[in-house]
């Protein structure tokens, strides 16, 4: 039998990532659920005014996003690095770069894209405008991405320790800030009827730069790790 391409390898590691999240439905339900609490508590601290609500809004959606996917970052690496198969996958012959970008493909999918395609209701729930409500989506679309990268960054050097949350906190929020602010700023300009695209365009620029060097970063941090 003969080895699978590159492109094939990918795939069947990104759909085994999926079908193990599948198979545990709490790591897909723990970031939505964080999501709906957050979302929920927020006006019982703020009032329940609608006006006030909408104006901090954009912020509380982008730092709830922000911090579900900080939730689930640890994860990543995990269960692999525990079961021995992820220092099998660093000694195979298949490219590392891609290898590490089809796990974060994965965590994206089952957090990110959840996350954004279910912020329409929330933003709904929080008196958001309708004006708002796309460039929240695009916004949360393309600043997902760039926080499963950045992420997987902090993951893949934590994967060896055995409390690694905290320290993944500290080791990557600092970097998530620039996605907060112009994510958040996007939406904002959005309500306000100024453009939002320069916002989105950075965001966009944002996520190149991460999908070119990100994988780099978690494939040397993975080695590190494993090493140690």
């Amino acid at each position: 039998m003969s080895a699978p391409s590159t492109l094939q390898f990918c795939s069947r590691l990104l759909r085994r990532q999926l079908v193990l999240a599948i198979r545990r439905p709490i790591e897909i339900g723990n970031p939505l659920l964080f999501f709906a609490m957050v979302v929920a508590l927020f006006p019982l601290g703020l009032g329940p005014e609608p006006d006030k609500l909408a104006d901090f809004a954009p912020g509380i959606l982008w730092i709830i996003a922000l911090l579900s996917n900080l939730l689930t970052s640890d994860g990543v690496f995990r269960s692999d690095f525990d079961d021995g198969s992820l220092e099998q996958l660093l000694l195979s012959p298949q490219p590392l770069y891609l290898s590490v970008l089809s796990y974060i493909a994965a965590h994206w999918l089952v957090t990110g894209l959840l996350l954004a395609l279910v912020s329409p209701l929330f933003a709904v729930m929080l008196n958001l405008p309708g004006s708002g409500i796309a460039a929240l989506l695009i916004s949360l679309l393309l600043g997902t991405a760039v926080l499963s990268l950045v992420g997987a960054i902090g993951a893949a050097l934590t994967v060896g320790l055995k409390r690694g949350g905290m320290l993944i906190s500290l080791l990557i929020l600092p970097l998530y800030m620039p996605v907060l602010i112009f994510g958040s700023a996007a939406v904002k300009a959005a309500v306000s009827g100024a453009p939002a695209g320069p916002y989105l365009a950075i965001l966009g620029a944002m996520l190149s730069l991460a999908i070119a060097l990100a994988p780099l970063a978690t494939a040397a941090g993975l080695r590190i790790s494993v090493d140690a």
